[in-house]
């Protein structure tokens, strides 16, 4: 196709594609393997290892993770006891005759800080003496909200080596916080964002979130300026969903994702993309822009197109080259309680579970959108020494429509990369990389 062509433009907001193949798309594994058979074979010099809290003090409005408000009756000791069980499960099942080294780890959630500073000190000991990761030695992320970012709870944090700090604070502007059913005090957000920086944590990203109702070019530069102004190394720029089953999905109607509101949130994302950038950040992605000068911190926007992910905890993924694996997913209430309970009795960690097998195809569809929905772009011969074949080859029709919206960027021959207005509609562009039979099971797949 012609660059002159022109092609159907679809919605721009339809999935967020930070990993693939989506969760709805798992099913439960008949017969179940086991993972000494899954990771026999598998490299392990550069793993990551991702610890999921399933905890929060509040559910967003906007909010469809696998967590739920609270942990009453010692669940949080119960539930870390499990994720130690689970680590000896995994780390017998690695082996030793290639000990595994990881890459980088990342505690999230659900919110991590939701442990009091004792009990997070009991998940970086789960860390480093059950999977044998030193937290010092590689890049450790933890998400966090205002209200949990807590002295005690950031200084044992920054003393096990956390090295990236994530903010949930969405919006700087009160009311605004509520209409997202995220109610939080402007003094109490500060208050936070004050600890951080006395904690020294190398790395803050601050979470902010366009296309909350009422919120105008005026509000939203209000909250980008209030955030600037802590200097953060990292800022992401989320679009707002509004998702089945979340609290503001049971209090709206369909009008609220008409294509008006697609438009509103397109200009809020402009208008937060140029300003960061004229501050002196650097766009990695659609949602995340690093300020030039800071420190990296390895793999950007959980986009690990090689294969290696070790999840520990009832909410995380786990990947090799073959399978990509977790514990049963929800979103209501109910159901994510009764799998939170489910994983907190089980004693025997040894088999995979829930997952989807991945074969070359979905491989190669991986690669290449987990590249391409990275600013820097997917190198052409990369793909090419990793498969053995052509992204042209395999993915034409796909990229033909790329070049036909004008969403790809043909500047520099060799590197598959998106125009600027190819990585504002990524959330488009990942679902339709989507092969068939993802699309069928996501389609089948009954959410609760």
């Amino acid at each position: 196709m012609s660059a002159g062509a022109s092609v159907a433009v679809p919605r721009p907001y339809q999935s967020y594609t930070y990993a693939y193949p989506h969760k709805t798309a798992y099913r439960p594994l008949a017969p179940r393997p086991r993972l000494a058979d899954l990771w026999a074979g598998e490299s392990r010099q550069a793993l990551s290892l991702y610890l999921h809290i399933p905890f929060c003090e509040i559910r967003c409005g906007f909010c469809n993770l696998f967590t739920r408000i609270g942990a009453p009756d010692g669940l949080t000791g119960r539930y870390l006891d499990a994720v130690r069980r689970q680590a000896a499960a995994v780390r017998e099942a690695l082996g030793d005759e290639e000990p595994p080294r990881f890459a980088n780890a990342a505690f999230g959630g659900g919110t991590p800080t939701y442990l009091e500073a004792a009990e997070l000190e009991r998940l970086c000991d789960i860390a480093e003496r059950e999977m044998g990761v030193d937290l010092r030695a590689v890049p450790l992320s933890v998400e966090a909200s205002p209200s949990t970012a807590t002295a005690d709870r950031l200084a044992v944090l920054a003393e096990r080596g956390t090295t990236r700090l994530s903010l949930g604070v969405q919006s700087f502007v009160e009311e605004e916080s509520r209409a997202a059913v995220r109610p939080q005090r402007r003094s109490d957000v500060e208050a936070a964002l004050t600890r951080i920086r006395e904690a020294a944590i190398p790395v803050l990203n601050i979470d902010l979130i366009y296309g909350i109702d009422g919120q105008t070019a005026a509000s939203w530069r209000y909250s980008l300026d209030a955030a600037l102004s802590w200097r953060p190394e990292e800022i992401y720029l989320y679009p707002l969903y509004i998702r089945p089953l979340t609290g503001l999905g049971r209090h709206t109607d369909r009008r609220t994702a008409d294509r008006q509101w697609d438009e509103e949130r397109l200009r809020r994302y402009r208008e937060g993309r140029d300003h960061l950038l004229s501050q002196g950040y650097e766009q990695v992605s659609m949602r995340m822009f690093r300020r030039a000068d800071a420190p990296p911190q390895g793999p950007d926007d959980y986009a690990c197109q090689t294969d290696g992910m070790i999840g520990l905890g009832c909410g995380a993924r786990s990947y090799t080259s073959r399978l990509h694996y977790s514990f049963d997913y929800a979103v209501s209430m109910r159901e994510i309680r009764g799998i939170i309970d489910d994983y907190t009795a089980t004693e025997d960690f040894s088999r995979a579970l829930h997952g989807r097998w991945v074969d070359e195809d979905e491989a190669r569809r991986r690669h290449l959108l987990q590249s391409l929905l990275q600013a820097e772009g997917l190198p052409v011969e990369d793909y090419r020494l990793r498969f053995g074949t052509d992204p042209y080859d395999d993915f034409p029709a796909e990229l033909d429509a790329l070049v036909g919206r004008g969403w790809l960027d043909d500047t520099r021959p060799g590197l598959l990369r998106l125009s600027p207005e190819g990585l504002a509609h990524s959330d488009a562009i990942g679902p339709e990389l989507f092969s068939p039979a993802v699309r069928e099971a996501m389609a089948a797949y009954e959410t609760k």
